[in-house]
């Protein structure tokens, strides 16, 4: 099978990731906060709408999914119970969605919200490609909404057990900014410097910074580089902390985060 993904741009800042089989031109969406933009593309290239997928509640995530029922009868709406979309396949932790004969595996990813969603799209290549909605950025991660940060810590301690080479595709192109971030905690970091340049220039000429490969995000994030010391100082420079386990100061760069 030859597949495409692509983002479509919504609103400021949100990609709908989509994946397009290019052999039988059919799409599937994943997050489609906004319907226009998604039924432009698909009559632009001749593609027929057949599945959504959905990762979280937030209106900026699924505020186009009724439209594009109504214009897509047959797509296979994909979601948790707790996502507001009264999905045709309801997932959860260790379901698994069927695309052109390949498979998705859906992780329960809980902290941006209790009831966040990933799906990690395996085509039978080498590369795993994981939809993370809100729960990881590149070099940042989604605010806690209503999980908690324990929870938060431990899905990006999940994720970051994948394969180096796994493909990683946020839902907004936030990358600068959390870069920005990343210095203020680790100055001297050289692959976050070198990062936030090529990233600004990208972001120049209107191109995404994403998808991001785990083995990327493990030098860039700070928040999956909670134990590294150059880490800790930083933090430490800004908030007292009571220990410096991991979480702890995974929750302090979130708080930190939150006002920066």
């Amino acid at each position: 099978m030859s597949l495409t993904i692509t983002p479509i741009l919504a609103f400021n800042d949100n990609y709908i990731w989509t994946l397009i089989n290019d052999k039988n031109k059919q799409a599937i969406v994943v997050d489609p906060g906004q319907s226009q933009p998604v039924i432009e593309y698909l009559q632009q290239n001749g593609l027929e709408l057949t599945a959504i997928w959905i990762t979280h509640h937030h209106n900026d995530h699924v505020g186009g999914v009724a439209e594009l029922r109504e214009m897509y009868p047959m797509t296979h709406v994909v979601a948790g119970t707790e996502h507001g979309v009264s999905p045709d396949q309801v997932v959860n932790e260790s379901s698994s969605v069927r695309a052109w004969g390949y498979g998705a595996q859906v992780w329960a990813v809980p902290g941006h919200t209790k009831s966040h969603l990933a799906y990690i799209f395996d085509n039978n290549e080498d590369t795993k490609h994981v939809f993370c909605g809100d729960a990881l950025f590149s070099a940042g991660c989604g605010r806690v909404f209503t999980g908690t940060m324990e929870q938060l810590y431990d899905s990006l301690k999940r994720f970051s057990k994948l394969p180096e080479d796994t493909l990683f595709y946020p839902a907004h192109e936030y990358t600068a900014s959390n870069l920005k971030f990343g210095l203020s905690i680790e100055p001297n970091n050289k692959q976050i410097q070198q990062t936030l340049v090529e990233v600004e220039a990208l972001n120049q000429q209107g191109k995404p910074s994403l998808p991001v490969t785990l083995a990327h995000e493990k030098q860039v994030n700070v928040f999956l580089r909670t134990s590294e010391e150059s880490v800790i100082d930083g933090v430490k420079a800004k908030v007292d902390l009571a220990d410096t386990k991991p979480l702890t100061v995974f929750t302090a760069l979130r708080e930190l985060k939150d006002t920066f």
